[in-house]
């Protein structure tokens, strides 16, 4: 059976919304929500969040108002600690919803942050789904409102930690890989974001000048990597004869056909089939591993 949930009816805030979330991303999709202050309704829910004065884990209890709780957490922050706690999220992931948004509500629920001035930022965005609320059933739908709005948030955060850990697990094995033959070419077999993992491993002092990838317009490109993180330099640059030109143009000037683009300040070159990319790359001889030709 999908879990009972319990909060307060009327006005909401981001704590109550993203504590509510939270349970159904990360334990339960399909929670269902009831708002009220009933005590009966309270008794009979499984999980309840920002109401009912008890901070209590082990029966599932999580508010924060009541005068004996003096800690720095909001309804988010204690449901979050006990997903956690539970194994229904990973400590690494959790660690980055803190990081990234509970913190922040916490902080701002609590009185010692303020909300970001000048800035929609999330606590502002849930507030404005009170605006126009004239029943506690239109507050009750603007709740649901608030929290089908921030869903594809968190499951956003944590498919960007999956991605961030996959491209980290590959890049050290195609440094690893390149390094170990010789090459100054790193391939993958699918974009990645490539350079926090690179430079943060030595990409600086590595062997490697290039990265090559496919595109997401069924492209393959070529990156010259820079010599240091945020640098604008590259440790080798695409031949002057390409920088600017485009398609025939590129093509004619690297002598292999399929030529999409190459920057003007030499940064990157696109051809439309990998096996032409690196033919050009190796007939101007920018490639070392000949295994890559």
């Amino acid at each position: 059976m999908p879990l009972t949930l319990a909060t307060h009816w009327g006005p909401f805030h981001a704590d109550d919304v993203l504590a509510g979330s939270l349970i159904r991303v990360f334990l339960d999709p399909d929670a269902r929500v009831l708002r009220s202050r009933d005590e009966a309704v309270l008794a009979s829910a499984d999980i309840v969040y920002d109401v009912g004065s008890v901070f209590d884990p082990a029966t599932r209890r999580f508010d924060h108002h009541q005068q004996e709780y003096e800690g720095p957490l909001s309804s988010a922050g204690m449901v979050l600690d006990w997903l956690e706690a539970e194994g229904s999220l990973r400590p690494s992931l959790a660690a980055r919803l803190r990081r990234e948004l509970v913190d922040f509500v916490d902080a701002v629920d609590n009185g010692r942050q303020e909300p970001i001035a000048g800035a929609m930022d999330y606590t502002r965005m849930v507030d404005a789904h009170n605006a126009g609320c004239d029943s506690l059933a239109d507050f009750d739908a603007a709740y649901g409102r608030a929290v089908d709005m921030t869903i594809p948030v968190l499951r956003g955060i944590g498919l960007a930690l999956e991605e961030e850990e996959e491209a980290e697990r590959q890049v050290l094995a195609a440094m690893a890989s390149a390094a170990a033959r010789g090459s100054n070419a790193i391939v993958l077999d699918r974009y990645l974001s490539w350079k926090p993992t690179y430079f943060a491993n030595g990409g600086a002092q590595h062997p490697t000048e290039f990265v090559v990838f496919p595109g997401v317009d069924d492209s393959w490109r070529a990156v010259a990597i820079a010599p240091q993180e945020g640098s604008f330099d590259q440790k080798r640059p695409f031949p002057e004869s390409w920088a600017g030109l485009r398609d025939e143009a590129l093509a004619e000037a690297a002598g292999v056909p399929g030529a999409r683009f190459c920057h003007k300040n030499r940064f990157i070159a696109v051809w439309g089939r990998r096996q032409d990319l690196l033919a050009a790359m190796a007939r101007a001889g920018l490639l070392t591993d000949p295994t890559l030709r």
